[in-house]
């Protein structure tokens, strides 16, 4: 049965040297047990903080064994700085030994596909159905959120068809309510096939959302709430963040 923790930090350098340490420990195991590990990575400014901190740890994961994918994208032009995987790429991909055809990004508006963000979601739900043998998705070792202010993750905002999706693992999204308003991004069910899910949330803007998702809100009003891991949930706050929690 899957198991929430909710880790308090006393700030976000400390809570990003936190998931750093589990991250490898976690990632190491999983190659350990079955050769390779398979990672989702988020943007934001915590998530990309730790993504330049993994360069510390380089050495101890074998990265040419590391599946890596993308938890939404802003559907742009390739290498446009807004993009999650450039940022991604700049942070750490750029630093350490992953294979290029182990990096499973997002398609740009202006890729091979076309601007049409719905073809690149069939485009990306099809490279996950062939990395996972069948019609879903890999069961992700390790799924990284960040969480917007009223509890958005990925680009799951709240009461959106998005949010409410329950058959496909990854869609598009042409009006998002935070630019730029076209999206590609992995569903709940994609979120929930992994086995651990951390939320990395830093700031007292972020503390109600906290509150309500930790306390078991409706996904549909906080998204947060319905990021659930296979094996274990996760939640590394700052004190901020956490300062909504009950301390009962």
């Amino acid at each position: 049965m899957s198991k929430t923790s909710v880790l308090q930090f006393l700030d976000a350098q400390a809570l990003v040297d936190a998931v750093r340490s589990r991250f490898v420990d976690v990632v190491v195991a999983a190659q350990t047990e079955r050769g390779s590990a398979s990672v989702v990575l988020t943007g934001g400014g915590t998530g990309i903080a730790l993504l330049e901190a993994l360069r510390k740890d380089s050495g101890a994961i074998d990265w040419s064994n590391v599946d890596v994918y993308f938890g939404d994208e802003r559907f742009l032009p390739a290498g446009d700085p807004e993009r999650n995987e450039v940022q991604a790429s700049e942070a750490l991909l750029d630093h350490v030994d992953v294979h290029p055809d182990r990096v499973f990004r997002m398609a740009a508006s202006d890729g091979p596909h076309g601007s049409d963000p719905e073809v690149a979601a069939v485009t990306y739900a099809q490279i996950l159905g062939s990395r996972s043998g069948g019609d879903h998705t890999p069961a992700f070792d390790v799924h990284l959120l960040g969480m917007g202010g009223e509890g958005h993750i990925n680009s799951l905002f709240p009461h959106t068809d998005a949010v409410r999706e329950k058959d496909h693992y990854v869609v598009a999204v042409e009006n998002s309510p935070k630019p730029p308003p076209v999206r590609i991004t992995l569903t709940l069910p994609a979120v929930q096939r992994a086995r651990h899910v951390w939320l990395l949330v830093a700031g007292a803007a972020k503390a109600d959302a906290v509150a309500a998702a930790v306390g078991g809100a409706d996904p549909e009003d906080v998204p947060s709430a319905g990021a659930v891991g296979s094996e274990s949930t996760v939640w590394f706050l700052d004190t901020d963040a956490a300062s909504g929690l009950s301390t009962d």
